[in-house]
């Protein structure tokens, strides 16, 4: 039977040669597009060697950056909410204790990812994303901010997916320092070393104060499929995760631990069938315009290059005579006179208009798959400028509508992930305000209300529009108001302001709005008997005063 040890590098083994496939088309895209990201090789770390060499027009690198801002802007706005807590049930969240409840919960989510590295991590897997078809970002506990996010670039991990289909596990490998090694494993609260787990060559080498050396370390985290579900200690949990040194012989692991999910999220921006790895993406569906691209900017430049400075032929006389090409420059020789001087050996007249046209339709074929031209809509739109503002919101919804499928996505193996994760890190550190009653038992959900999330949805606001002016003409044309009848406009009121992702402290529940109608209910019926008893009242004091004046006039002689 095989040792710990012995499985992980096993199963390391067989991920490593299921991912080697992609590792070709990840080193092109990477020198073509975006040369610092990828790592493939382990000691590929503070490498600080030219990698653009194979870029001369950067138009692909620059629509990638493009992707990234307009996805983070999209998607994951720091500035902004992008995600609504919300109960299946549409009653119980017409019950304010219940809405302002997960209101106070999404505050303290926005401020946990607001003071974490969320928002410096989810740009790097973005790009990652939009370049290689697949992103990996794992989500630690962290005693200062609740939650730490650590990304990574292709190359440096491995992972595979559940009968699901669903990314659960993930190899890594990369190099720690003997000091790193020494802190994170070995370092006791008393500040002495426990050299149990580390390796006699790493503790040799702290010893000789190497602590910059790089060593060699595998982190997975894997289903345990060994566990003991009686047990709830760390090494007993649904997923185990263990850190050894890859170089050492010995079977010690440097750390044994579990979590109660998975805690790597690794989306893909499109996947065929079963493959784990995502199979197309911006930068692969754009990675040979790319390289035509470098071509026809390489022979625009040669061309140009030989217009201004071509080749030269002479007589023999200029043999080992030296020849200024500088402007104002003098080359003296003996000129035969059946031979002319100095001219050039062939003419090159490059038709560069035609040229830099097709460079042109290259460069937005680029632009069109990287979808720069969707986040760039307004200020590449066509036409006289500006536009109103219906016609933009509409133009940019109808764009934004192409990256449904990849939102749609990223909406169950990124984000979903984070929020169920970073709710379980808010049990766990105890900062969860109290519950209502009412939500004792029953599940959450999660709502996107991001710009993307938006666009998709506005579809549903515009048929509520459309349907209030459809029975608007009907009332009109009429004259008979009865047909509101069939509309109801409190609902309507809810699911608009739902589709706009408005804050649920702006709409009023049901029962607040019930009430206040009642309360202006009674105050009309005040008024109005108010106004009924005045009449009576003064009728009553005319006849009081009419009886008065009768009686002075009976009165007697004056």
């Amino acid at each position: 039977m095989d040792t710990p040890r012995q499985h992980f590098e096993k199963r390391k083994s067989l991920l490593k040669n299921e991912r080697q496939s992609f590792i070709e088309h990840y080193r092109e895209l990477s020198d073509f597009v975006s040369p610092r990201r990828g790592r493939f090789l382990m000691t590929d770390r503070n490498k600080g060697d030219k990698r653009y060499g194979k870029i001369i027009n950067s138009q692909a690198t620059l629509a990638l950056r493009t992707l990234t801002s307009g996805m983070m802007a999209g998607i994951t706005s720091p500035a902004r909410p992008w995600f609504r807590l919300a109960t299946p049930d549409p009653d119980m969240m017409e019950y304010e204790p219940v809405k302002l409840w997960l209101n106070k919960v999404e505050s303290i989510m926005r401020e946990i990812f607001n003071q974490s590295n969320l928002y410096n991590a989810l740009p790097v897997l973005y790009r990652e994303l939009g370049l290689f078809g697949t992103g990996c970002l794992s989500q630690v506990d962290d005693f200062k901010d609740v939650a730490r996010f650590y990304p990574y670039t292709v190359g440096s991990y491995m992972i595979a997916a559940g009968e699901r289909g669903e990314v659960d596990t993930m190899y890594r490998e990369f190099e720690m320092t003997v000091g790193q090694i020494v802190e994170k494993f070995g370092a006791r609260p008393d500040r002495s070393v426990d050299w149990s787990r580390i390796s006699p060559t790493v503790k040799s080498m702290y010893e000789r104060g190497s602590v910059d050396s790089w060593v060699p370390v595998v982190h997975a985290i894997e289903p345990n499929t060994t566990r003991n579900v009686r047990l709830l200690d760390a090494k007993n949990k649904p997923f185990r995760s263990v850190y050894y040194e890859a170089g050492s012989n010995n079977d010690k692991l440097l750390r044994a631990s579990g979590f109660d999910d998975f805690p790597t999220m690794a989306p893909r921006w499109d996947v065929t069938n079963e493959d784990i790895y995502g199979t197309d993406c911006p930068g692969m569906a754009a990675l040979g315009d790319v390289k035509a691209l470098q071509t026809e900017e390489k022979r625009k430049a040669q061309a140009i290059d030989k217009m201004v400075n071509p080749p030269l032929k002479g007589p023999g006389t200029l043999t080992n005579k030296p020849i200024s090409a500088l402007p104002g420059g003098i080359t003296l020789f003996q000129q035969d006179p059946n031979t002319q001087g100095l001219e050039p050996l062939y003419e090159v007249k490059p038709e560069l208009r035609g040229l830099l046209l097709d460079i042109q339709a290259v460069e937005q074929r680029i632009d069109r798959a990287f979808y720069a031209d969707l986040f760039l809509a307004i200020s590449q739109m066509e036409g006289v400028q500006p536009r109103n503002v219906m016609e933009l919101a509409e133009r940019k919804e109808e764009k934004l509508l192409m990256l449904g499928p990849v939102l749609e996505r990223l909406h169950g193996e990124l984000l979903n992930k984070l929020i169920d994760r970073t709710f379980a890190q808010m049990v766990a550190a105890d900062i969860l305000p109290p519950p209502p009653d009412e939500l004792q038992g029953s599940p959450l959900k999660v709502e996107y209300i991001s710009v993307l999330a938006q666009a998709q949805r506005a579809v549903g606001t515009a048929a509520i529009d459309r349907m209030a002016l459809y029975i608007t003409g009907l009332v009109q044309g009429s004259g008979d108001p009865s047909y509101w009848d069939k509309f109801d406009a409190d609902q309507s009121i809810d699911e608009y302001g739902e589709m706009i992702g408005i804050s649920p402290k702006v709409i009023r529940s049901d029962d607040k709005v019930e009430g206040l109608r009642a309360e202006r209910a009674k105050q009309n019926q005040a008024a109005q008997l108010a106004s009924m008893a005045k009449p009576a009242s003064d009728a009553m004091n005319a006849v009081s005063q009419a009886a008065e004046i009768a009686n002075g006039d009976q009165g007697g002689p004056f």
